[in-house]
């Protein structure tokens, strides 16, 4: 959930890897913020809550949970799990795996490189110039710089986009002031580019028709102010360097 999967994903899992386990009944509710699991194993219930903390998207851990899964389902198959013993083993397995997880990324000069790169080619193939194509890639390798940079420090995901969207703006601006290019336009518009949350919107989308309506309508409204945020980093910067007449 932290790492960007599908509410119907994470279901399912929880459910695999109970009943390999050897669980009798699990149960799994989902909130914006929160898991809730209830599992039963000879006859005792037992039902933890947990909180979600929102993390940037990661799907090579989430593939990797997934691959954990499918082996503990094969070793249940395997062992048939006819004893304590084996259970207690299959357990203590699955559960180093999980503390063992890669969670090593990219590193941070890399992802700008190529943040700033695909706004820069988004530039390009708006009729930008090669000169407006080079101040949007500027303009979008340090706005990923800053938004790395401030979720690495924990600030609110809001404050975070707001400011990269200002710098972003300010930068790509700067075609406006000193008359770079052919299309001052195209560079502001492409160097925000990057604080476009199509992910999450696509899994709200998919949460709701999926029958998760409500954490799907919780991910929505956080996208939602996401893409708000970009707008009021971006009409600050033009704001300030008074700006009017921006826009297609």
């Amino acid at each position: 959930m932290q790492y960007g999967a599908e509410s119907a994903v994470v279901v399912d899992l929880s459910k695999r890897l109970g009943f390999a386990l050897g669980m009798s009944s699990v149960e799994c509710s989902l909130n914006f913020n929160a898991i809730t699991l209830t599992t039963i194993c000879n006859e005792r219930c037992i039902t933890t809550t947990r909180d979600t903390i929102n993390q940037s998207i990661n799907v090579n851990l989430l593939v990797q949970i997934q691959q954990i899964i499918n082996k503990t389902e094969a070793d249940t198959n395997s062992d048939k799990l006819d004893n304590n013993k084996l259970k207690s083993e299959l357990t203590d397995r699955t559960t180093l795996a999980f503390d063992e997880l890669d969670k090593t990324v990219y590193p941070t000069w890399l992802v700008g490189i190529f943040v700033g790169a695909s706004c820069a080619a988004f530039a390009n193939l708006n009729g930008g110039s090669w000169s407006i194509t080079a101040v949007t890639f500027i303009a979008g390798m340090v706005a990923m710089f800053t938004r790395i940079y401030l979720a690495k420090h924990h600030f609110n995901p809001f404050i975070t986009v707001i400011v990269t969207a200002f710098i972003a703006s300010l930068i790509g601006a700067t075609t406006y002031y000193f008359d770079i290019g052919n299309n001052a336009d195209i560079a502001v518009a492409s160097s925000v580019l990057l604080l476009v949350p199509s992910f999450p919107l696509i899994n709200s989308f998919s949460d709701i028709l999926k029958g998760y309506v409500n954490i799907g309508i919780g991910r929505a409204v956080f996208t939602y102010m996401l893409t708000l945020s970009a707008c009021v980093g971006i009409v600050m910067a033009l704001v300030l360097l008074q700006i009017q007449h921006w826009g297609f």
